[in-house]
């Protein structure tokens, strides 16, 4: 006999239950059993989002408003954002050694996945107080809030391609949308924000002369806001120089593996309790820990039987004993 697809269905739910019912000690229990790698001299802090169809998400009611507006229908109406965040460990060259995944479905403020992430950090800082902290994501608002009023001390950068991409719109709107002239600017001054120090500050006088000159595209002065708010965040060339990661690319790849690639194929939509099962569950997996934390959820569904009921019929063990 093999279990039913609507069993299936319905066990990460029933295991998210009673995971979510003992979050805060098995998560606790689960960081005092982390090794830090022994080669590690960095450790990067990471967050982000991914959309995620939700079957409460009041998707006829946006369209319906979105229409009555007189707004474009079109678009992800429905979904809401999951969020992950990731620690991961790097030795002095500057290479990947391992990383913890965590995922959570929306809520406010990813309140819970800060949480989780912050206890974890201060884990692994009182293990190995000697680490170098980086925190690296976009340039989310929110996310640097909490990274600067609530981790410890350590280097902000943020994400070098992020950087890039704004770069190149922002060219884009100085010289037309892929002109060979627009090309020929991203490329030299890309360069020039990752390789040569203070080449954040060139970024920003090149892009304050282009709106000097063009005073009435507001795109352009957002994009020269953006790397003026993030200048102390953008000294890529130091951090190369120390061998310090500068890309999000595994928290992008977190998000594509814990979320996107299981819960986003055609026709799913879904509610929070069955979700976090399955983050929960893919993000024991994704970090080493599934063996550490099936056996505490196991232990919830144990009890001590003190007597055995006497209509409890005996069986053979096929070695001549009688067991119950």
């Amino acid at each position: 006999m093999s279990p039913s697809t609507s069993s299936l269905a319905r066990l990460p739910k029933k295991l998210n239950e009673q995971w979510e019912q003992h979050l805060d000690p098995f998560e606790t229990l689960l960081a005092e059993n982390l090794t830090v790698p022994p080669d590690a001299v960095t450790v990067a802090a990471s967050l982000d989002g991914v959309m995620l169809p939700m079957k409460d998400g009041k998707r006829q009611e946006k369209r319906e408003k979105s229409v009555a507006e007189g707004k474009r229908t079109r678009g992800p109406a429905g979904c809401q954002e999951a969020s992950c965040g990731t620690l991961s460990f790097y030795d002095d060259q500057g290479d990947r050694l391992s990383t913890i995944r965590m995922g959570r479905m929306p809520e406010s403020k990813k309140a819970t996945l800060k949480k989780s992430l912050s206890n974890l950090l201060d884990k692994v800082l009182q293990q190995k107080p000697n680490l170098t902290l980086v925190k690296v994501a976009d340039g989310a608002r929110d996310n640097w809030t909490y990274f600067t009023k609530e981790l410890p001390e350590g280097e902000e950068i943020v994400d070098y391609y992020h950087a890039a991409e704004h770069l190149k719109k922002a060219f884009d709107l100085a010289y037309g949308e892929n002109s060979a002239k627009s090309k020929e600017k991203f490329s030299t001054y890309r360069h020039i924000l990752k390789e040569e120090p203070g080449g954040v500050e060139k970024i920003i006088k090149a892009l304050a002369y282009q709106h000097s000159k063009h005073p009435r595209r507001s795109k352009l002065k957002t994009e020269l806001k953006y790397f003026r708010k993030n200048r102390l965040r953008m000294n890529y060339a130091e951090h190369l120089s120390r061998n310090l990661p500068i890309g999000s690319g595994v928290i992008e790849a977190s998000c594509k593996t814990l979320v996107t690639q299981r819960m986003k194929c055609s026709g799913m939509r879904w509610r929070c309790p069955g979700g976090q099962g399955i983050l929960t569950l893919r993000s024991l997996i994704q970090s080493g820990w599934f063996d550490c934390g099936w056996m505490l959820l196991s232990v919830t569904y144990r009890a001590k039987v003190n007597m055995v009921s006497d209509n409890v019929i005996p069986f053979s063990s096929g070695k001549g004993n009688i067991e119950r």
